[in-house]
C-alpha cells in the first residue's frame, strides 16, 4: 500500500501543471482523459510506520496506535502519559 501511495504522489506531481492549465482553460474533456491517479484527492495520508490509513495524526505523520506505542516507550519528546 505504501508503494501504491508513492506511485500516486509521483503521478500527481507529474500532471499537476497540466491539470492546472486545463482547468484554467475550462477544457474538462481533456481533463477527463488524464489518468485517474493524477488527481490529488486520491492520495491518502498513511502512517509512516505501519501504513495504516485510519487514525492518522498529521502533526506526527503516524497513526494513533503507533503514536501511543512510541509515547509509552518515551520516544516522542514532550508527551506525557495522562490516563489512557
Amino acid at each position: 500500500m505504501k508503494a501504491r501511495e508513492r506511485k500516486r504522489a509521483k503521478m500527481v506531481a507529474k500532471y499537476a501543471e497540466k491539470r492546472k492549465q486545463l482547468k484554467a482553460e475550462g477544457n474538462y474533456e481533456a481533463l477527463q482523459e488524464l489518468p485517474l491517479n493524477s488527481c490529488p484527492t486520491r492520495i491518502h495520508n498513511r502512517c509512516l510506520i505501519s501504513g495504516r490509513p485510519r487514525g492518522y495524526m498529521r502533526q506526527f505523520g503516524i497513526s494513533r496506535i503507533d503514536f501511543r506505542i512510541l509515547a509509552s516507550q518515551g520516544l516522542i519528546p514532550g508527551v506525557k502519559k495522562a490516563s489512557w
